[in-house]
């Protein structure tokens, strides 16, 4: 196994402005209005201090080349395809429109598995989203990286089943189906170049996806959403996800949340009942 102690605390800073116009496309992709009191909403800050890599250091799957230059800030890991796994964020001070914001980024840790699939390796990243009130998000995210696949890989995740889901038992449910435009623009607003968001014949035969995947941000970006519209905007303490399969474009999926109190579950379900999401959340006193 690698020795990654060399890249832990290695830390990366980005400054940018909440755009108005920005923000409305990105109110536009949800088909939401803004807050009526000039915040932002919560998920916003994955579109703020995004590291602007040129076209030229990108990899063979459109994310920024990993290697030991000065210009890397994640560890050279090998192993090719990447998934954001999960991430839990605390939300502290409500950000504005208009205001100038930092994103500090660190690596907490690499962690290099084998298992049943093969060669892991989990690197942990902490970003700090400060505002001109103070540190405003606190988001501990886990990336994954993995084997490339084999040329005759089974397409994932299978086929929807005949079953249905039940949405009986939740106090919330919203049913989506992810198009590629929603795709595209929440790659275009996040400046994300994974080609496995757009490009369908790279997507099924490289990575082996059954077909585009729905960013795993975006899924819970949609599940944030849920929760404003049962608790109003800015209500949340924590919110956590993890990733439990891909979601496909283009197939219905179910958004669910139940919950009293301070403490909410929420989920996101394909049609059939296979799981693509958990996540848990936590309300402000």
């Amino acid at each position: 196994m690698a020795d990654w102690d060399a890249w832990i605390g290695r830390k990366e800073s980005c400054s940018d402005r909440i755009d108005p116009g920005a923000l409305g496309r990105w109110l536009a992709m949800l088909d939401r209005d803004a807050p009526a009191d000039g915040t932002v909403p919560q998920g916003y800050n994955w579109c703020l201090g995004l590291p602007g890599a040129p076209t030229a250091r990108l990899g063979p799957d459109g994310h920024p080349l990993r290697d030991d230059s000065a210009q890397s800030f994640l560890p050279p890991v090998p192993l090719p395809r990447r998934m954001w796994a999960s991430s839990t964020l605390q939300f502290l001070n409500p950000l504005r429109t208009g205001e100038a914001v930092t994103r500090t980024s660190r690596i907490l840790s690499v962690v290099e598995k084998t298992g049943g699939s093969g060669r892991l390796v989990f690197v942990e990243i902490g970003h700090e989203t400060c505002g001109e009130n103070g540190l405003a998000v606190r988001d501990t995210q886990s990336i994954v990286y993995r084997d490339a696949a084999a040329a005759d890989t089974p397409l994932s995740p299978p086929p929807p089943g005949a079953a249905t889901f039940d949405p009986a038992g939740w106090d919330a449910h919203r049913v989506i189906t992810p198009t590629e435009a929603l795709l595209f623009r929440y790659s275009a607003l996040t400046f994300n170049s994974h080609r496995i968001h757009y490009d369908l014949p790279y997507a099924q035969g490289v990575e082996r996806y059954r077909g585009l995947v729905v960013h795993g941000p975006l899924t819970a970006s949609l599940l944030l959403d849920l929760a404003r519209r049962q608790l109003g905007d800015n209500a949340l303490a924590r919110f956590a996800f993890r990733g439990h399969s891909p979601a496909i474009c283009g197939e219905a999926m179910r958004l669910l949340m139940r919950g009293t109190g301070t403490t909410f579950e929420l989920a996101a379900f394909a049609a059939d009942g296979r799981q693509v999401m958990a996540a848990s959340a936590t309300r402000k006193d």
